[in-house]
């Protein structure tokens, strides 16, 4: 506690970090003021950042480690997970509720799902609402008595240039549906992987479904239109130093709900779970405020010591989304 001089004798209550009172005999008591817990600034472009991380991390969650090697060439430390949300976070624009998340929601939104050198694999719908890719297969009519076989083959023949022996190739499907009792968006995605072997006699669709792995119109496809769905096909091998070579993907969607869960208003209840947006914007010029008198006031405590200056200190109100969170992601709780 420190001694006010004479300036100081009518002044009382808080004055920066300090706090004045009078006393009964007239002097003028100086102390620190007691630390007040200030609600954590949370500006709109940073709750941007955190209520896309919500829904990309309830997305990666349904993958179910099956994205565990998707992205070449990573650094040190980093994971798959870590890639997957800095590859998608600029661009997500749909929202989950902290409470709809709590209740295992998900949404399935369009998204990059794997990077890397290999030459992509293009897919669209047909008229038929089907989804169809671009990998020719020739006279084969996909079928029950199809082998592993004779689409390795098939695949090997028609495609030399990007497609080798041992390759890989995965088809990602995904449901998406409404929980009717709590209303929660909820998403299923199951994945099927063959590798490529001219010798393997085993039937195609007792590896794979012949949901993404049929013959339409020539090419590989879907067995059914897609509604409500999401789906991706996946090309990767291990080269001969053992490394990853994949190439880049994005989820397709075809989704009744998703606009529901996109725009200001889905945004503003994303944030509002999770705290809203306090951050307020800031005033730089006060002309009715006479701060001469607080300067000199401040100036002039005496503390008994030798003559002091005071620093002043700034909060990170950032948050850099934090480590890895792990085979299953993290548990999205960002306020």
């Amino acid at each position: 506690m420190g001694k006010a001089t004479k300036l100081l004798k009518d002044i009382s209550g808080k004055v920066g970090s300090l706090m004045f009172k009078q006393t009964k005999s007239g002097k003028t008591s100086v102390y620190a003021a007691p630390d007040v817990k200030e609600t954590p600034t949370r500006t709109k472009a940073q709750m941007l950042v955190r209520m896309a991380w919500v829904t990309l991390i309830a997305l990666f969650k349904m993958f179910r480690k099956t994205l565990k090697h998707s992205h070449e060439n990573l650094l040190p430390g980093r994971s798959d997970y870590n890639a997957f949300l800095a590859d998608n976070t600029k661009n997500c624009r749909a929202y989950l509720t902290k409470t709809e998340f709590r209740n295992g929601g998900s949404l399935l939104i369009p998204c990059q799902i794997s990077q890397g050198s290999l030459e992509s694999i293009s897919y669209e719908k047909n008229g038929s609402n089907v989804l169809v890719t671009d990998i020719p297969l020739g006279s084969l009519v996909i079928d029950a008595n199809t082998t592993i076989g004779d689409l390795s083959a098939v695949l090997e023949a028609n495609n030399p240039d990007e497609w080798l022996e041992g390759d890989q190739l995965t088809f990602f499907y995904g449901q998406q549906k409404v929980d009717a009792v709590t209303g929660t968006p909820r998403a299923k995605i199951t994945g099927y992987k063959m590798k490529l072997d001219i010798t393997d006699d085993t039937p195609l669709w007792d590896v794979v479904s012949a949901l993404g792995f049929s013959t339409v119109g020539g090419y590989l496809g879907m067995n059914q239109a897609i509604t409500d769905g999401a789906a991706a096909w996946i090309h990767s091998r291990e080269d001969e130093e053992g490394n990853l070579r994949i190439g880049t993907q994005s989820l397709f969607v075809d989704s009744s709900i998703l606009a529901t869960y996109t725009g200001d208003t889905a945004f503003q209840a994303s944030a509002n779970s999770y705290g809203g947006i306090t951050d307020k914007q800031k005033v730089f010029l006060r002309p009715d405020e006479d701060t001469n008198t607080v300067r000199v006031a401040v100036e002039s405590v005496n503390t008994g010591g030798g003559e002091q200056s005071g620093g002043s200190g700034s909060g990170n109100s950032g948050n850099s989304g934090g480590g890895d969170g792990g085979d299953d992601g993290d548990d999205g709780d960002v306020s």
